[in-house]
């Protein structure tokens, strides 16, 4: 196979979104930082909404991006913490993957810490081909070619070759 058409991991994203409950979003910040040793940004509001009390700066959730080795070996825990079994309404068509967890005891290696409780996260993993850069880079950005994207097909490919993932009812 061309080893640009390839598909690698390029990132994971694990997010908890607090709302304005500021407690929650504490407890989600400890949560990040115990699950991956790194710690978590927080996300802010951008729109101002007044029914849900939202304002524009206010923290609303919190974040951490993991990449390369370390987002490969976390992946592996938390879709252990899902049996390896995911949907496939949880690709979509761009060569994305979103799964939540809802204790996040069922993470290996993850103890329950009184201060937190019982809370869960949302998983979002990336996929990308090489040559992704020239939709990304500051200078001459251009349009990533539609045979170049990574489809759902491959994306199920990759996760169910590379991690041993079952796929919806398959047994």
């Amino acid at each position: 196979m061309n080893p640009m058409q390839q598909v690698r991991l390029e990132k994971i994203t694990l997010n908890i979104g607090a709302g304005k409950d500021q407690k929650k979003l504490e407890k989600g910040m400890i949560l990040l930082k115990n699950v991956t040793g790194i710690p978590p940004m927080q996300t802010v509001a951008k729109k101002r909404i007044p029914n849900w009390g939202l304002r524009p700066g206010l923290p609303i959730g919190c974040k951490i991006t993991l990449r390369k080795l370390a987002a490969e070996q976390l992946l592996k825990r938390l879709l252990d913490a899902k049996d390896m079994k995911l949907e496939e309404s949880q690709f979509d068509d761009n060569g994305n993957i979103a799964f939540g967890i809802p204790e996040y005891i069922d993470i290996p290696g993850v103890r329950y810490d009184p201060e937190v409780g019982v809370m869960g996260l949302e998983v979002c993993v990336t996929l990308e081909r090489a040559g992704y850069r020239i939709k990304k880079r500051r200078l001459q950005k251009r349009r990533l070619p539609a045979k170049h994207r990574v489809s759902k097909q491959d994306a199920l490919d990759f996760i169910k070759k590379r991690f041993n993932v079952k796929i919806g009812e398959e047994e």
